[in-house]
């Protein structure tokens, strides 16, 4: 009886937490006393609130996880990159895919339950820096989540994928804002940020009341326009860290949050990343100089009110974008004698951040990759920069550059180890200071300005010199040292998940999902993967078994116009347990072509075709026969009939309807002509000799 009796209290506090804290309700293994759920599924984005990725799961383990195979596999119907993390609740498996579609499978079968379609129009995808994916859902109280590309709020009924409600997130419809990210519920609010700070937008975060949609608080990111009220103290003090006579408000300032949110219920505190400046280039936003809050930092709200209670910078006045939307876990952590609350942060910059969590203060931070901007951080935080990285008049080889040592590809933490896993990279590219940039005035040469991107910076306006690589990285936080590396064959690779088995799984651009020893880094296990990874696995528990499960598709900025497999498989959800016999689907291959030749060109439109291509088609195609392509064809291997009748594909061609943009108004024929020309010299002069 004494036993019944504990089960139902049991049941009754945890009744309670899922009421008080919403899905992510917290027990005793993973850190911090609150963080790991005590139950099987995957409840939220992150695992839990302290977004540790950490599995309480233990039947697969170092020894057996040899025997894992496939259960079934669901077919996304996608040829974009699949960046989510699925969310399992109640036997159901949500997960979004490219275009911001959901899905509904069943987790014991793999068969559809629904899917539901926000329609987004396919030239919104031109607002869109880096592919049109979806990080995720949220679920809560019998409802779905989805933040679509355009930039609305949709809240769906679990059993039946109906929509229940919609919000319009954007306030200001002339800003090409989008959402990646997905949303949060923290204390009956479903929270969402936004992207767009490539393009000139105002980063903000909003609450809404999770049953009505109703908005709940604003936050903006960025101070607006100095001549009209600022809406909160917050922003007042932001201004005094801008130079007004960079009319930094027509460029919208940026610090978009668009990735990493986690909360800590017993201080009250939801903590978010925020995105890089907008433009990028420091002196011609805020030429008078200014730490230019609140981008590029680490910022604690009250989640009932929105209000702002600290932040910390990590890379004051943001020159590189250099954002800090990476993941954030939460944890406590024993340092110097005494456990700290903290959270710890490997964001583009190159370091991994210890930071006091109930103040903001301090503790240590160190690089996770070769740096070359800064030397380190002084014992204030503050970072300790090289005079070369902000050189007004010479290229920098930036390292790690715009792409980061550490995307947004999620890490995770186990208290076990203590330590956090995530992957590393360098991509090399160079940047200079823009000084013909002017907001939304495209110039030839300024990489996609033509289709709205306001960098006021060159990008590789020399060739770069750094190498280029990809790595797993096992990183202690305490005594800030990487503990082991497992090397991969390109950048790009996806995010992490480690389990109480200490077992590390993460798929790779190469296309396979890999299981690691979580103390040595021993790999232990693998699997093919059809096409490039780039989310990360989550596990859970169906009737006593243990699952694997991860969304898979190649594409986001980076895959757009690389790849490190020859795989071209639709996006996927393969789930793998002990004993799994399944058959692994059909994967498809790249098409081989070879380089385009014999379409006439004039050669004296190379160098205008040039600064027109970057203007408008570089980041979406590559350099033409260099790049391999990736989920978007590199022109150099295109048909000679498709170069040859250019305009046709230009100018409101078969593409739009995938969300190629229309160039009609935007190009004359005449710069097609050009452009033509640029792709094939460029195709005849890497031609090997006959």
């Amino acid at each position: 009886m004494d036993q019944l009796d504990d089960k139902r209290s049991g049941r009754f506090v945890r009744r309670w937490l899922r009421a008080a804290f919403g899905v992510g309700w917290l027990a005793l293994a993973s850190g911090v006393a609150w963080a790991a759920q005590p139950v099987a599924e995957w409840l939220v984005h992150g695992y839990d609130n302290a977004g540790t990725r950490f599995s309480p799961l233990k039947e697969i383990t170092t020894d057996n996880v040899k025997d894992m195979g496939l259960v079934w596999s669901y077919n996304l119907e996608s040829t974009r990159g699949v960046e989510a993390t699925p969310i399992v609740a109640n036997g159901v498996m949500y997960v979004s895919a490219p275009w911001s579609v959901v899905h509904a499978i069943d987790v014991r079968t793999g068969e559809r339950v629904w899917t539901y379609d926000p329609a987004v129009p396919r030239s919104y995808a031109k607002n869109a820096c880096c592919d049109v994916v979806n990080r995720g859902v949220a679920v809560h109280d019998g409802l779905v989540y989805v933040g679509s590309l355009d930039g609305r709020l949709i809240a769906i009924d679990a059993k039946t994928g109906t929509k229940t409600w919609e919000q319009d997130t954007i306030t200001d419809r002339s800003r090409p804002y989008t959402i990646t990210g997905a949303p949060r519920v923290i204390k009956n609010k479903v929270i969402i940020g936004n992207s767009g700070a490539e393009y000139g937008v105002r980063g903000y975060i909003t609450a809404y009341d999770a049953k009505t949609g109703k908005q709940a608080w604003r936050w903006f990111v960025v101070p607006g326009d100095p001549s009209k009220p600022f809406e909160d103290e917050s922003m007042a003090k932001a201004a005094k860290t801008w130079d007004p006579a960079g009319k930094y408000w027509e460029a919208g300032g940026g610090g978009t949050v668009w990735n990493s949110m986690v909360f800590d219920p017993e201080l009250n505190l939801m903590y978010i990343g925020t995105g890089n400046a907008s433009p990028w280039a420091h002196r011609r936003r805020s030429p008078g100089g200014g730490d230019n809050l609140y981008v590029a930092s680490i910022v604690a709200l009250d989640p009932d009110t929105g209000k702002y209670v600290w932040h910390y910078q990590e890379t004051p006045a943001d020159n590189w974008d250099y954002t800090s939307t990476q993941d954030l876990i939460l944890a406590d952590l024993k340092i110097d004698g005494k456990v700290r609350k903290v959270v710890m942060h490997a964001p583009k910059n190159g370091f991994f951040f210890v930071i006091d969590r109930t103040d903001g203060s301090f503790i240590s931070a160190k690089n996770f990759v070769p740096v070359n901007w800064a030397s380190g951080y002084d014992k204030n935080g503050r970072p300790i920069e090289l005079p070369e990285a902000r050189s007004p008049d010479q290229p920098f080889d930036a390292i790690p550059g715009p792409f980061g040592g550490h995307n947004w590809h999620s890490m995770s933490f186990s208290p076990q180890t203590g330590l956090a896993y995530f992957p590393a990279q360098n991509i090399p590219l160079v940047l200079a200071e823009d000084k013909k940039w002017a907001y939304n005035k495209a110039q030839p040469g300024q990489a996609m300005a033509g289709i709205g991107w306001n960098l006021a910076m060159e990008v590789n306006p020399r060739p770069p010199t750094s190498t280029p690589f990809g790595r797993l990285i096992a990183w202690d936080p305490v005594n800030q040292k990487e503990v082991w590396r497992k090397e991969h064959v390109s950048p790009w690779n996806g995010g992490t998940l480690v389990t109480a088995g200490k077992v590390v799984f993460q798929g790779t651009a190469d296309a396979r999902l890999i299981a690691f020893d979580a103390s040595n880094g021993r790999e232990l296990w693998s699997s093919p993967m059809g096409t490039g990874v780039l989310a990360a696995p989550i596990s859970y528990e169906v009737d006593g078994r243990q699952y694997i499960s991860v969304a898979v598709g190649w594409g986001g900025v980076y895959g757009q116009t690389q790849r490190a497999s020859e795989r071209n498989t639709p996006g996927t959800v393969y789930t793998f347990a002990l004993g799994g016999k399944a058959p692994m689907p059909a994967f498809t291959e790249f098409q081989r072509k070879r380089l385009v030749s014999g379409v006439k060109y004039n050669s004296d439109h190379v160098a205008e075709g040039t600064g027109l291509y970057v203007m408008n088609c570089a980041f979406c195609h590559g350099v033409p026969g260099v790049d391999k392509g990736g989920i978007l064809p590199n022109l150099g291997y295109s048909a000679p009939e498709v170069i040859a009748n250019l305009d046709r594909f230009v100018f409101n061609g078969p593409y739009v309807p995938r969300g190629m943009p229309d160039f009609t108004g935007k190009l004359s024929m005449e710069e097609v002509q050009k452009i033509k020309a640029f792709i094939l010299s460029t195709a005849d002069a890497i031609r090997p000799p006959k």
